[in-house]
């Protein structure tokens, strides 16, 4: 039996779509649909069930950024045989890419049994979403917005790696909100900040996925609430992705942060009402 109806899959595809790449928080969002749909969220087939739909936002990010992706990775294979074309920034890049994410990966493993366990709890994602927003303003008021995305460095790519840190042991903060926080701090501008936390996080977005889908796909999750969930969720994040860089293009972080903050405050609200648990 299944715990997602194939209606709470379209709507929980369209929240994972939305919400995995925007600065909010894609983890407080799917709880609060999840509970306010009467979903079980401690149940193993909709933990399973969230984990696999993410796997439909990564697969789109990976395809917006298939160019770029693919001439990435042929700039690193080349290097590695001709030194020549070690001096191209994109092979150099390919490298900081690597570096930056073995941090979260070290962490992820060596924390495991605290991000699975306390720090999993809906009041530090409601905590997190609140303090998350004031470094997001704070951050978007300090940044001169002043260096482009062939202007970043080892040091750059590093910084914004291990801010994904936060994230995991702080749900609510957001991956996403982390690394463009840390990416305004280091005066990139809007557009190569966002851009830098894609091209970091597609890694261990993917690497996280590949990781929990053997044991999300044997939880009892059906398979066509499944299907139709990520199919969705990879169809959303695809818009999303596209809205998001046009966006930051000509907006501030502002709106972000008042959401994130309405959000943080809500989920306390249902908290303390015993809606959510």
């Amino acid at each position: 039996m299944s715990a997602i109806s194939i209606g709470q899959a379209v709507v929980l595809g369209v929240v994972e779509g939305v919400t995995e790449f925007l600065p909010v928080s894609s983890t407080g969002h799917l709880k609060i649909v999840e509970g306010l749909m009467g979903v079980p969220v401690d149940d193993k087939a909709v933990v399973g069930f969230s984990a696999v739909i993410q796997v439909g936002a990564i697969a789109a990010a990976l395809v917006y950024f298939g160019k770029d992706i693919v001439r990435i990775v042929g700039a690193w294979f080349r290097g590695l045989g001709n030194r020549e074309e070690r001096y191209h920034h994109d092979y150099k890049f390919a490298w900081w890419v690597i570096y930056a994410t073995i941090p979260i990966v070290v962490v992820g493993l060596a924390a495991k049994p605290l991000i699975e366990g306390p720090l999993a709890s809906l009041w530090v994602v409601a905590g997190s979403l609140i303090v998350g927003s004031g470094v997001m303003w704070a951050a978007d008021q300090m940044g001169r917005h002043k260096r482009g995305e062939d202007d970043t460095s080892l040091k750059d790519a590093m910084w914004v790696g291990c801010s994904q840190i936060l994230a995991l042991l702080f749900p609510g903060f957001s991956r996403s909100g982390a690394t463009m926080s840390t990416g305004l701090i280091l005066d990139l501008e809007r557009v190569a900040a966002t851009r830098l936390s894609f091209f970091l996080g597609i890694p261990a977005l993917t690497g996280a996925g590949i990781y929990e889908l053997k044991d999300a796909m044997g939880s009892g999750a059906a398979v066509l609430p499944l299907a139709i969930g990520t199919v969705v969720s990879f169809a959303v994040a695809y818009a999303s992705i596209s809205w998001l860089l046009k966006f930051v293009a000509k907006h501030s972080f502002n709106s972000f942060v008042i959401y994130r903050i309405l959000v943080g405050v809500l989920l306390f609200g249902l908290l303390g009402m015993g809606v959510l648990s």
